[in-house]
């Protein structure tokens, strides 16, 4: 919670010495952003509770303040604190905790809270969807003066590259980030993933379709967008020459979701993640196990795939709706991870 101050010193360092070990962890720019924000609520109470040094902490106070969110009104929509954000909460303190052990801060156990039941609505688009958001990456935009053919192209070449990674390789938002040029290995149709969640690594393979953009991209567009400049990422910005964040690729899938000019994907609200759940969406309805996409996503288990569970057993539409999605061979994604 922002509003929240901390009158103890030594509080408000810990809340900034948990974001830093979440950073060093590999976690993504959100979750480094958004724990430490809940974990200021725990430390806000145990202020109240006159409890000053986090030394104190009982697994006794941790179950009073949940018990204390539980109980807490939801100013935005009236009621209570939904199931999904309580998870959250419980998320940072099981983090938290973990944080508080690893660094020798304290001897505390595991926290027993047991996660909310929450029916978790899983935001995807569908193939034809997909297919407008790279038809939109085509259309010319309203010209700005002195704008170049050749830097309006490298820009709709970038967007289909995004998309590529995105959608075609199922990348979390801070993964195609940090993503470096070098990390494509053009002749094996592999993309070496280093920048994933605890900095855990992993090669995912390109379909022919996303390869092609991404060639045309880097050879062809790319130089046009880095001026001279040496860096290595592979979404550049004009504007400052530097590696783009994941706010300003944000911003560029938004306006390919205006310029389709269908009213109902316009409705939607997505992001770069729905990118990455259309693409698991859509290979487990085309049959693909839970496994295969499990390891393709890159997941550290198979519990966090488990969302896509309820798609197992639809009929599969592959021959028709599915027919342009990039089948992957599970000896490949195996082979993939030796």
């Amino acid at each position: 919670m922002k509003k929240l101050n901390l009158s103890n010193a030594s509080y408000r360092y810990l809340e900034e010495s948990f974001k830093e070990w979440l950073a060093v962890q590999g976690y993504s720019i959100t979750t480094v952003y958004n724990l430490p924000l809940h974990v200021r609520e725990l430390l806000h109470y145990l202020e109240q509770q006159e409890i000053k040094n986090i030394r104190e902490l009982k697994t006794k106070h941790i179950e009073g303040y949940y018990q204390k969110l539980k109980e807490r009104a939801n100013n935005r929509r009236g009621g209570g604190l939904s199931n999904g954000h309580l998870n959250k909460h419980i998320q940072a303190l099981r983090k938290f905790t973990e944080y508080l052990r690893k660094v020798g801060r304290l001897e505390i156990p595991a926290i027993r809270l047991k996660d909310e039941e929450a029916v978790r609505k899983l935001d995807y688009l569908t193939v034809e969807e997909i297919r407008l958001l790279f038809k939109a990456s085509y259309q010319l935009p309203d010209r700005k003066p002195n704008a170049s053919d050749q830097l309006y192209e490298a820009i709709q070449s970038r967007d289909r590259a995004m998309l590529a990674i995105y959608y075609g390789c199922g990348l979390r938002r801070n993964e195609g980030v940090q993503l470096e040029v070098e990390d494509i290995n053009f002749d094996s149709s592999i993309l070496h993933v280093k920048g994933g969640k605890n900095y855990k690594e992993r090669l995912v393979p390109i379909s022919k379709r996303n390869l092609h953009h991404l060639i045309s991209y880097v050879y062809d567009h790319r130089t046009a967008l880095s001026r001279g400049s040496k860096i290595g990422k592979l979404f550049i910005s004009y504007s400052s020459g530097k590696g783009m964040q994941g706010q300003s690729l944000l911003l560029r899938l938004k306006k390919l979701q205006y310029q389709t000019g269908d009213l109902d994907l316009i409705e939607k609200e997505i992001g770069l993640h729905t990118l990455r759940h259309s693409i698991a969406t859509h290979l487990l309805t085309a049959g693909m196990k839970l496994e295969s996409i499990s390891r393709f996503l890159g997941h550290s288990s198979l519990e966090s795939t488990q969302i896509y569970a309820h798609l197992q057993h639809k009929p599969s539409e592959q021959q028709t709706v599915y027919k342009n999605i990039p089948v992957y061979e599970y000896i490949q994604l195996s082979e993939d991870e030796r």
